[in-house]
């Protein structure tokens, strides 16, 4: 649903009453079959015939809609209603999700095949490649599922709808591609050299996600507002390019024509040397042929990257996140018009449920509660919803803005509570409940792990020089177990002084007690194994693991055990809550990566296998050290052979996606575009550079973006709360509550207007 339909006669509209229709109006208005409701009552008769289950039923849906931020506009009959259920429960969406998945990993087995111990072309072994008709059996099946799922949802919206649906169009489309080739594929014996279906594969997960639908949305829309500054950018790269070119031009003298040679030989040359430097990747390399020549060179270097990487790159990143954010706004403007009117309509539903309410004002407040008995939502908003409703229960109705306010619970924070302390009545486990509950005994103990991870740290000091077999690892086991001792009593107290579910209602606590009981289990094993302290054993005559390995083990859960400090200091878990609500928030944006990476990957594969071969006296054992390869040939100093780049290639997909990563990084990507403009042709470097401004320039951007608005919102949301109350209070954001305080409500005209234009919720609107 487009925002824009908001506007345009929605300020004309007017609410005014309407009756029920007859049932000649409802088999004459409607031929379709569809199930047509009134909006409001006049006549009770009519009211008193229709389905009371139905209505139920409906306004149930209604609200799962509108809790899911999900479009209303679908069949409303009994049937459909049913189906629409089932396709939306939690197993139908998981499995869903699951085939995606499956075709997806697909790519990972097909040919050419990952399933190799290493990547690196000198010594990776052949690679198992499936027999004919296993992988395309797999997504064939796959694709009957999404066939289905592109029937339900047709079915459900309607044809009309169905039409004007681009992504069901494309849906449509990419499914009868997909299957035309892969019967190609299995008439020619599993034997061609391009599957187009694999290109297209990423196009399931991304119909399958309205929030990763409205990002690529965003993402389109703030292409063309970025353009003036990318046409900056080409013409700030095309007039240094020139200047450079005029600076460095190639001389009788050998000595100062290494800066043309290396950098400026041609203008492809020239241009790849600058777009590099912009991205700092071959900085300070670039410059020093002519640096070491004169100075004054450095003025040139210095001018293009200031102005390129510090003020126009910049830039560009400040725009991206102004218009993706403005973008991404409207987006969430969308999701809260779809949660207002799935519960304007099912109030309207709930208005005709009781045949004594005539004016179709008001809901029974019974109705409500049958609805709330049926819908599927968290039991945290269940109960503050039903706890609002409690407060109508007298007066056995509410009126519209009633009935919307109770949901307004839905667009609240969610506030985890923790368990009442347990009540003992002696007065010494009273005094001990107190003391083993505050925060200052909290603080003890991450004192007492400090301390510990010192002690582990100064031992590794002491024997960094030293071999494993020379290493005292006896008394390192006495000092760990007797701090284990400390945890054990620790965690023992705390569940005294909170109870269990009191314990257990703090996340660090888990985590806490989880790894004291590792650790305490690994130390028995140690103790029963290698009879410490007092043993004559060798330490690795004993078990599968050396003592050595058991201790290293042991000493890493310790290190990783100290992260308990994070929810004692409040910026600490300020920075952790947001990096914690960024995995449930990014999956959109990294859903949309996936795609990229799929898309690139699969299209490296296309233009790049096998490019790059080593040569013969190159393809050594596994065990050889490349200064032993290297010893008897020339390679250029930085080039993709003299660094052992080889595992970093395109003849599989999980190498190109380990290679798409590494240029994301930056750092030597210019080695990887040099080398295959060396081994295929010059235009291949257009396809880095595309990469490059793709995953670098605006994904990574896209990201910083989504990062500064949940630290903000969390910012903003923690000034007024303690150390303690960051622990006792769990805030969950989502990027709808991140733009709440941005969001414009619908107004009721907005709300009525889009009810009417609702293709299958028919309602007659008639003189008041």
């Amino acid at each position: 649903m487009d925002s824009k339909s908001l506007l345009g006669d929605s300020a004309d509209a007017t609410y005014r009453d309407y009756g029920c229709r007859s049932e000649e109006e409802r088999i004459v208005g409607d031929t379709t079959g569809r199930r047509i409701f009134p909006a409001t009552c006049d006549s009770a008769s009519v009211c008193q015939q229709a389905d009371e289950d139905l209505y139920i039923q409906q306004a149930v849906v209604l609200i799962e809609d509108a809790i899911q931020y999900r479009s209303i506009n679908h069949r409303v009959d009994a049937s459909s209603l049913h189906l629409y259920r089932w396709y939306y429960a939690r197993i139908c969406q998981w499995g869903l999700g699951l085939t995606i998945a499956v075709v997806l990993l697909l790519a990972f087995v097909e040919r050419p095949s990952s399933l190799t111990v290493t990547s690196d072309s000198r010594y990776r072994s052949p690679p198992w490649e499936p027999p004919c008709g296993l992988t395309e059996s797999i997504e064939i099946m796959c694709l009957i599922i999404f066939t289905l799922d592109l029937a339900v949802k047709s079915y459900l919206i309607g044809w009309d709808e169905f039409r004007k649906n681009k992504w069901l169009v494309s849906y449509t489309i990419v499914i009868a591609v997909s299957i035309i080739d892969w019967v190609l594929s299995i008439s020619m014996i599993c034997d061609e050299k391009l599957r187009v279906r694999r290109l297209i594969r990423p196009f399931f997960l991304l119909q399958n996600s309205s929030l990763m639908k409205k990002t690529l949305k965003c993402i389109k829309r703030t292409l063309p507002e970025i353009a003036s500054v990318i046409l900056l950018l080409a013409l700030h790269l095309c007039l240094f390019t020139m200047i450079g070119m005029l600076l460095f031009p190639k001389t009788e003298d050998p000595i100062k024509n290494e800066e043309w040679k290396v950098y400026f030989r041609n203008l492809p040359t020239s241009l790849t040397s600058l777009l590099v430097l912009l991205t700092t990747a071959n900085n300070p390399d670039v410059m020093i042929p002519a640096y070491s020549q004169n100075r004054g060179y450095a003025i040139f270097f210095v001018a293009f990257s200031v102005i390129g990487t510090y003020f126009l790159m910049n830039l560009m990143t400040a725009i991206i996140y102004n218009q993706f954010r403005g973008y991404l706004l409207m987006a969430v403007q969308t999701s809260i018009i779809r949660r207002r009117l799935g519960i304007r309509a099912a109030f309207q539903v709930l208005s005709c449920h009781n045949a004594e309410n005539a004016t179709g004002e008001s809901v029974p407040v019974d109705a409500v509660l049958q609805v709330m008995s049926r819908i599927q939502m968290q039991s945290y908003y269940r109960e503050a919803i039903l706890l609002a409703i409690r407060q109508y229960e007298t007066e056995g109705f509410m009126n519209r803005e009633q009935f919307g306010q109770i949901f307004d619970e839905l667009d609240k924070d969610r506030i985890k509570e923790h368990p009442s302390l347990p009540q003992y009545n002696s007065v010494g486990l009273q005094k001990l409940q107190v003391i083993f509950s505050h925060y200052f005994f909290t603080i003890f103990g991450n004192a007492v792990a400090l301390a510990h991870v010192v002690c582990i740290c100064t031992v590794l000091v002491l024997n960094s020089e030293k071999s494993v077999a020379e290493r005292d690892n006896h008394n390192m086991e006495i000092i760990n177990m007797c701090f284990i001792i400390y945890y054990l009593f620790e965690m023992c107290v705390k569940i005294f002084a909170l109870s269990w579910r009191g314990y257990l209602s703090y996340r660090n606590n888990i985590f806490d007690g989880f790894l004291t009981i590792v650790l305490l289990v690994l130390q028995i094993t140690i103790y029963v194994t290698y009879r410490l302290p007092y043993s004559n054993v060798k330490q690795s005559s004993q078990g599968t693991f050396s003592l050595w390995e058991m201790v290293r083990f042991v000493n890493m859960l310790i290190v990783f055990r100290f992260l308990r400090i994070i929810p004692d200091i409040k910026l600490m878990a300020l920075v952790a809550s947001t990096l914690l609500d960024l995995v449930k928030n990014l999956r959109a944006f990294a859903g949309i990566l996936v795609v990229v990476y799929y898309m690139f990957a699969v299209f490296g594969i296309w233009l790049f296998e096998g490019a790059i071969k080593p040569l013969p006296h190159m393809s050594v054992p596994y065990n050889t050290t490349m200064k032993n390869i290297t010893s008897n040939l020339s390679i250029e100093c930085g080039t993709y052979e003299q660094l052992g780049y080889w595992p970093n290639n395109f003849d599989d997909f999980a190498a190109a996606i380990i290679l798409l990563y590494n240029i994301m990084i930056i750092n030597n990507w210019q080695a990887f575009m040099e080398a295959y403009t060396r081994y295929t042709t010059e235009w291949s470097k257009i396809y880095f550079v595309c990469w490059w401004f793709t995953s670098s320039v605006m994904w990574v951007n896209l990201f910083v973006a989504l990062i500064l608005e949940n630290f903000t919102y969390k910012w903003d949301r923690s000034h007024s709360c303690s150390v303690t109350d960051v622990e006792r209070i769990r805030y969950e954001t989502s990027v709808q509550l991140i733009f709440k305080e941005q969001v414009k409500e619908p107004t009721e005209e907005e709300l009525l207007c889009q009810l009417q234009q609702h293709p299958h919720l028919h309602l007659h609107w008639g003189n008041t």
